[in-house]
């Protein structure tokens, strides 16, 4: 849905459709002929110091009335409302570790990483995984939220990201049996220096590798991952309790929502898997003892939380060409022999009738054995078959997308409700503003770097591409304008 008109006043931004003959009038102070503009530069409403407002949400759609193009826009740039919370587009941020926190705190990093992304037009931006307890931390580096030391470095981010008028959630997690583990680039620089040893952060370097906790005595890798201690009903019970404290200290610091982290063989995925949680209470064994864990913390946070609620989790362990299918024992007490699409469509039922909104659906993570076929859109099936599958449940896709039209039509075709990318966002943080040229639409880039998208941020009829040439290169936009403007703008060249 395109965003209401804006109007610049002499009180600053006005919202809503203006009166054809409303004109701006010269102030008193406005000089001889009208020479002093009365106009401000509104500054972002709350902000702790000076930062401009933006008119429209980044990587919104600019009003249809103007913008002719905009009338019937790709699905990728409608916006999409939960629980009152509207985002400006389906182009959205997968959490992506850092491993670049200290002791859990949110640093100058995290402020330009996120930040920077604020800047360019995604539809939502996601805090990486942030351990509720010290021990759910992946490495010592990983983000956290399990003490109010780290609600400052939160609030500073959220409060920057709300100033431009984006949206930001964060991700709660715990790593389970791979905690306690380096960096990835120091296990490279280690390989690559020689080292044949495990990859377990050692004591002295802020790893725990004598308490890593699992729902089983099971170690992701034997002799290279931590050995795990089988997490006791009170550690249970108090794992519950983290995540509730965790909800408050979203609330604190403001967060727009909040996802729960249950794929890549990290905590609520080991406990789903008939692989690696093999205990005998009332959390091990059948499907529904498996999945009690995650669903009893999922209705305790969706009791706590107004605001939209999603859950990341893995579709498959991909393991049908190591262990035969996913029912492996039909008719027996376990039937189950490992976690994959049949289980993951009986668990997302269960997540939507607790009041999950989203289903973020990925895959693997938690059997060394997997056979994955990487391609493009490799995971984006596992989707699909959840959006045809689980009614009303919004379903978020990820998996190598990279390209404008193939994220436009896994919206368009009903395969998934959002696209989540990760590396891609590394790559190419402009995409959503890209994208919006390639597919033919315009949309609100930040008012600071307008001038970079006159290309895009041009009228235009439906349909069409192409406005003018200058020179060799097609132009755009305020740069192809030359002849509505008789005198030369000092702020803007062609180069």
């Amino acid at each position: 849905m395109a965003q209401p008109q804006v109007r610049l006043t002499p009180n600053g931004y006005e919202y809503g459709p203006a009166p054809h003959s409303a004109k701006p009038s010269a102030s008193a102070d406005s000089g001889k002929d009208g020479q002093v503009a009365p106009f401000p530069n509104p500054r972002a409403e709350g902000y702790h110091e000076y930062l401009p407002q933006q008119p429209y949400p980044i990587g919104s759609l600019l009003p249809a009335e103007k913008f002719k193009q905009n009338a019937k826009p790709p699905k990728l740039f409608d916006a999409l409302t939960i629980r009152g919370v509207e985002f400006p587009n389906r182009a959205w941020v997968s959490p992506m570790c850092q491993y670049s926190s200290d002791f859990g705190k949110a640093t100058d990093h995290h402020f330009v990483h996120l930040g920077s992304m604020a800047m360019r037009g995604w539809g939502n931006i996601m805090v990486e995984a942030s351990a509720v307890v010290p021990e759910g931390r992946i490495t010592p580096e990983d983000s956290g939220i399990w003490s109010d030391d780290h609600i400052p470095g939160f609030k500073r981010i959220v409060d920057y990201v709300h100033g431009l008028n984006s949206k930001i959630g964060i991700q709660l997690a715990h790593a389970g049996r791979k905690a306690s583990t380096l960096a990835p680039w120091v296990q490279m620089i280690a390989g690559d220096s020689g080292w044949q040893g495990g990859s377990v952060a050692s004591d002295a370097n802020g790893g725990w590798g004598s308490g890593v906790m699992g729902p089983s005595d099971i170690s992701y890798n034997e002799g290279n991952y931590p050995d795990v201690v089988a997490a006791s009903s009170e550690y249970i019970e108090d794992l519950k309790k983290a995540f509730l404290e965790a909800v408050e200290r979203c609330k604190t610091i403001g967060f727009d929502f909040i996802e729960l982290h249950g794929a890549h063989g990290y905590l609520f995925h080991e406990f789903t898997s008939p692989l690696s949680n093999r205990r005998t209470d009332n959390y091990g064994g059948n499907l529904e003892n498996r999945l009690r864990l995650p669903l009893e913390v999922t209705k305790a946070v969706r009791a706590a939380w107004d605001g939209p609620l999603f859950y990341r989790l893995s579709a498959s362990d991909w393991l049908e060409e190591v262990d035969g299918p996913e029912k492996a024992h039909p008719g027996e007490k376990e039937e189950w022999g490992w976690w994959g699409i049949e289980q993951t469509t009986i668990f997302a039922a269960q997540l939507r009738d607790l009041g999950v909104d989203l289903l973020d659906v990925s895959s693997g993570g938690n059997d060394k054995r997997q056979k994955i076929t990487v391609g493009p859109k490799y995971q984006v099936p596992f989707a699909a078959h959840v959006k045809k599958n689980v009614p009303n449940l919004l379903v978020g896709a990820v998996g190598i997308i990279t390209e404008a039209e193939e994220s436009n039509s896994i919206i368009e075709d009903g395969e998934a409700d959002v696209v989540f990318m990760a590396r891609e966002v590394l790559r190419d943080i402009d995409f959503p503003l890209k994208a919006a040229q390639t597919l033919g639409v315009a949309v609100a880039p930040a008012v600071q770097y307008e001038r970079a998208w006159t290309r895009m941020v041009v009228v235009k009829e439906p349909g069409e591409t192409k406005t003018k040439k200058h020179r060799n290169p097609e132009v755009e936009g305020e740069e192809g304008r030359a002849d509505d403007h008789k005198e030369e703008n000092p702020h803007q060249s062609i180069p």
